[in-house]
């Protein structure tokens, strides 16, 4: 199971739907919610019923749908306040402008904002309007007092809006709604092995300029790097993510550093190295790059094209020799003897983890969703993980880790 389930395993949470077109999104987020090992509940105001009918998430949720403050089912419950004391985590998604204002100012004339007013446990708010709504200086205002009051807000997407063009105020997606919960209660769990840790982490292949049409990189996608960001996120880090790629999702409570080139991914890790504790070169950084660099595009002629290469910094290396306190972790993706290459690299970066893998192989390597490794560290034996999704193998990695640091 992966950390991202593990967080949300059995973790009671409240799905608040409110009166707007985003509702049928609302539908998706509990499933997603489910899937991730919660057990979910769901209220919904009059406005949201004239979209999707409680039906539709009592059939996915698998509990009754609370919408009317009066209906006590059971006597021996005052339903909204049995419903905020059974609540751990809250995510009130879509949130409109009325029930933002309810929240905000205290206001309880429905089920959803009487049940809100008691709930005690974190509350996670997705503002959904039109994005007139969302500027007006009243929803300013009472967005910021849910803030003052340690809710978390998240900031609503922007591209077509139902009233037919572009702006802010779309309901992220409920994956992004489901990642924002995991990180949420990241924040809130005290106990994480990685808490107070400040982590690292390269992605994807970099790209060497030729002139300003084509480049030298390869075909790492980065999702190994992406997979590991996410990994050491739920394990309490605070993390900083350095990419070549802007074809992945940017994983939520992650710092981005967009980089390209091998020089550009050098200058950025070692703005971040002093002040980190561990570091993880996931990317795949080119060697090579051209010694010039066509200021425009190079014209085909009838002859042939003599490339001139010059060595890039060896990242891994410079760090290996600087390092003072941090725990650095290198990757070695190969072709053929697997083991006598990461064995060699470890030594010659003076890196405490090297994690292989054979790239040739099926289930393996760049651009696959899963991975096979073996973990190589000094003094200690081999680790292999078996072939699984690249998350699964990016949370092996991070305990291998924990528990060499025996944090």
């Amino acid at each position: 199971m992966s950390g991202a389930c593990k967080l949300l395993t059995n973790k009671r949470i409240t799905v608040y739907v409110t009166g707007g077109i985003a509702v049928y999104k609302a539908a998706d987020l509990v499933r997603k919610l489910i899937k991730a090992g919660a057990d979910v509940k769901v209220a919904m105001t009059a406005s949201a019923q004239e979209f999707v009918t409680p039906l539709t998430f009592q059939v996915l949720s698998k509990h009754d749908v609370s919408t009317d403050t009066f209906n006590e089912r059971e006597a021996q419950f005052v339903n909204h306040i049995h419903l905020a004391d059974w609540t751990e985590l809250a995510i009130v998604a879509p949130a409109t402008a009325n029930v933002i204002a309810k929240m905000a100012n205290g206001i309880a004339d429905d089920f959803v904002s009487t049940a809100l007013l008691a709930t005690t446990a974190p509350k996670l708010i997705v503002p959904a309007m039109n994005q007139h709504m969302l500027e007006n200086p009243a929803t300013v205002r009472n967005l910021a007092s849910l803030k003052e009051y340690g809710y978390e807000v998240m900031e609503p997407a922007t591209g077509f809006l139902a009233e037919g063009y572009e702006g802010k105020g779309r309901m992220p997606e409920p994956d992004q709604i489901v990642e924002a919960a995991q990180h949420f209660l990241v924040q809130q769990t005290k106990d994480l092995p990685l808490k107070g840790k400040s982590v690292i982490i390269t992605a994807g292949g970099t790209k060497e300029r030729i002139d300003p049409v084509r480049f030298i990189t390869n075909d790492s996608s980065g999702k190994m790097g992406y997979s590991l960001a996410k990994a050491a996120r739920n394990l309490g880090a605070q993390v900083t993510l350095i990419s070549t790629t802007n074809q992945l999702p940017i994983p939520f409570g992650v710092a981005f550093v967009p980089v390209q080139s091998a020089a550009e991914m050098e200058k950025a890790v070692f703005a971040k190295f002093n002040d980190s504790d561990i570091v993880i070169m996931a990317a795949a950084v080119s060697d090579y790059r051209p010694k010039t660099e066509a200021a425009y595009k190079i014209k085909k002629t009838n002859e042939d094209l003599t490339l001139i290469l010059e060595k890039t910094t060896d990242i891994l290396a410079r760090l290996g020799k600087e390092k003072k306190h941090q725990f650095l972790i290198g990757f070695a993706a190969e072709t053929n003897d697997v083991e006598t290459y990461a064995k060699d690299k470890l030594a010659r970066k003076n890196a405490n983890m090297i994690v292989a893998n054979d790239v040739s192989q099926a289930n393996a390597g760049f651009n696959k969703d899963t991975n096979e490794v073996i973990i190589y560290q000094p003094q200690l034996d081999p680790i292999h993980i078996s072939v699984r999704s690249k998350d699964a193998v990016a949370e092996e990695i991070l305990h291998a880790a924990i528990n060499t640091l025996n944090l």
